[in-house]
């Protein structure tokens, strides 16, 4: 199957997915109490066994908080952090004082909170656009590698990865990290789609 996006598709994502970045980055602002910039300079598509291996395969450990999207397409939605970034996270979210050897059961509680926000915006921006009736599952924490953290239960031949770069930057903090949203072929197809008749929509209007 070819996943290769037309050049206006690309742009229309890219543009979809910095307003919903805006809207989490003034959720976060407000939770921290500092300005707060998220932007997502790049959108790739891959398979995902492509994207474990473009994250870092098993060599880098990452944090990750994942979200089921469930309708008329689904998708799994990954927000991944280097670890030692993810703990810098957690100083933002509870202090300077935190000792960022480990992540605690609290930490956990910070780090998903971060997600759920980022996730959520992401989300809710691509229902709302595409006008779709969805369900999100609640945000899980998991730790492990990359190849871990991006194993599928089904076929991973048959999965999409459209694989998003951030930039996240707060106070003295420059963070990257990156989500990935992780369709089966049937859902990727229905998402282009829609994503299509958005686009045909705006040039009519």
């Amino acid at each position: 199957m070819n996943i290769v996006l037309t050049e206006l598709q690309k742009e229309t994502l890219e543009e979809v997915f910095n307003i919903g970045m805006g809207r989490a980055a003034a959720a976060l602002s407000t939770l921290v109490n500092e300005e707060v910039k998220l932007s997502i300079p790049s959108v790739r598509l891959m398979r995902r066994k492509e994207a474990a291996l473009v994250l870092g395969g098993t060599s880098r450990r990452v944090c990750s908080i994942t979200q089921v999207l469930r309708g008329e397409f689904g998708a799994d939605a990954i927000l991944i952090f280097p670890e030692e970034k993810s703990l810098q996270l957690v100083r933002l979210m509870l202090g300077e004082s935190v000792d960022l050897t480990f992540v605690s059961e609290i930490e956990r509680e910070a780090l998903t909170e971060v997600g759920n926000i980022i996730l959520n915006a992401c989300i809710g921006t691509i229902t709302n656009l595409l006008e779709g009736e969805f369900s999100i599952s609640l945000p899980v924490f998991k730790q492990g590698d990359c190849v871990e953290i991006m194993q599928g239960a089904t076929d991973e031949q048959e999965q999409v990865v459209m694989l998003l770069h951030i930039d996240f930057s707060v106070e003295k903090y420059e963070i990257s990290g990156h989500v990935a949203f992780v369709q089966d072929v049937r859902s990727y197809q229905g998402f282009v789609e829609r994503i299509e008749r958005f686009i045909q929509k705006a040039m009519r209007s």
